[in-house]
């Protein structure tokens, strides 16, 4: 009997039946699974901070300016400060992170939609038909002693610098880019870190920090020796600009042609084709997408420049659609012609607005080229499998 109840008092341990059941130990509470704040509590911490901010920019004197810095800096020591508090010091660290970079985000915002607000208040009212297709000649005073024409005050246009600014822009692209490509195909296929290759490296660093004045004043030098000392004329602009944009070109074509896999390349020489022939239709059209984007990015670059063309294409107020013969005007100039020199010493002189409506066509004109330039990237990118 006793060997019996032994054996049952074994199964019973074994099953884990008890008469006493013992009470469950307490779990280890993980640091990690704290409390965590509720979802609107970002949002809540914001409207004070804008609360305070704008509190704190009322005693300076109020401002946009400093009422963004006081709200920003109010949200990430908040943030930060209750995240830690209620998350935990982990998560505070990370909030605090996050918030930065959100800030800096937003702070670096400021500033663009500052130029994009002001230029479109200032200069959206001077556009309008006759500024787009009338030029400055004949313009000598504002509304009040304009020129009239048909009975109607000329008031002037931007047509000669719009024109100007075009035609300019495209010899300088047209010169640049196939000097830029060919030199970074040279760079990444041909060059192979040879002493050749490594002097190209150092004179495109050399270009890429040279000041626009410097280039302005080395075409004019070149075109006098050629032509004359008053050779000035679009070309003249156009080589200019294109010392700027080469420099540009080739370091954005470059690296977009070394993160082009080397598997494309040796897959084509595999199948026995050539090495130019490989690099025009496998490893170009493969990076052709940030090859438009860096060309974008260098015509962006020179667009807008202003001393290269003074120096080099002068300053017009009649159309000029040659840029082999005479002077031209660009937008950049047009607008320092219009700041520097107004048309009237009145309070209703139409100088600044036309200024204003010409920096408005500047920036219109580079947001279609980065539009073109992914419009091109999209359309001769190579085409993904399915």
């Amino acid at each position: 009997m006793s060997s019996t109840a032994t054996n049952q008092a074994k199964t019973t341990r074994a099953n884990g039946s008890s008469k006493t059941p013992q009470a469950p130990l307490p779990r280890k509470r993980n640091s990690l699974a704290k409390g965590h704040l509720p979802r609107f509590a970002v949002l809540a911490i914001a409207a004070g901070a804008l609360v305070l901010g704008a509190a704190s920019s009322t005693l300076t004197g109020f401002s946009i300016a400093s009422f963004a810095i006081y709200s920003a800096i109010i949200f990430v020591l908040a943030g930060s400060i209750i995240t830690t508090v209620v998350e935990g010091p982990r998560r505070g660290k990370n909030a605090l992170a996050t918030y930065l970079v959100y800030g800096a985000f937003l702070l670096a915002l400021i500033p663009l939609a500052s130029v994009l607000f002001t230029v479109l208040q200032k200069g959206l009212p001077g556009i309008n038909m006759h500024f787009l297709f009338h030029s400055m000649n004949g313009v000598t005073g504002a509304i009040d002693n304009a020129s009239v024409e048909n009975g109607t005050p000329v008031l002037g246009g931007a047509y000669h610098a719009v024109v100007g600014t075009l035609l300019i822009t495209l010899w300088a692209t047209l010169i640049s880019v196939p000097v830029g490509m060919l030199t970074a195909v040279y760079l990444v296929e041909y060059g192979k870190n040879g002493p050749l290759a490594r002097a190209i490296t150092f004179f495109v660093d050399v270009m890429t920090g040279i000041p626009s004045i410097v280039a302005g004043l080395f075409a004019t030098a070149l075109f006098a020796v050629l032509l004359g000392p008053t050779a000035r004329m679009g070309i003249v602009a156009a080589v200019a600009l294109s010392v700027l944009m080469i420099p540009t070109v080739v370091r954005s074509t470059e690296e977009m042609l070394k993160i082009v896999p080397n598997e494309l390349r040796e897959a084509s020489y595999a199948l026995g084709v050539r090495k130019w022939r490989t690099i025009t239709k496998v490893v170009i059209p493969t990076a052709i997408s940030g090859i438009a984007s860096g060309v974008t990015l260098a015509i962006a670059r020179v667009i807008g420049e202003t001393a290269p063309i003074l120096v080099t294409a002068g300053l017009a107020n009649n159309i000029n659609a040659n840029v082999f013969g005479n002077w031209m005007a660009t937008l950049p100039t047009f607008i320092y012609y219009q700041i520097i020199t107004p048309t009237s010493p009145t309070n209703i002189d139409p100088s600044i607005q036309r200024a204003w409506a010409a920096a408005l066509l500047l920036i219109v004109m580079v947001m279609v080229l980065n539009l073109g330039a992914r419009l091109i990237a999209s359309l001769f990118a190579p085409k993904k499998g399915r």
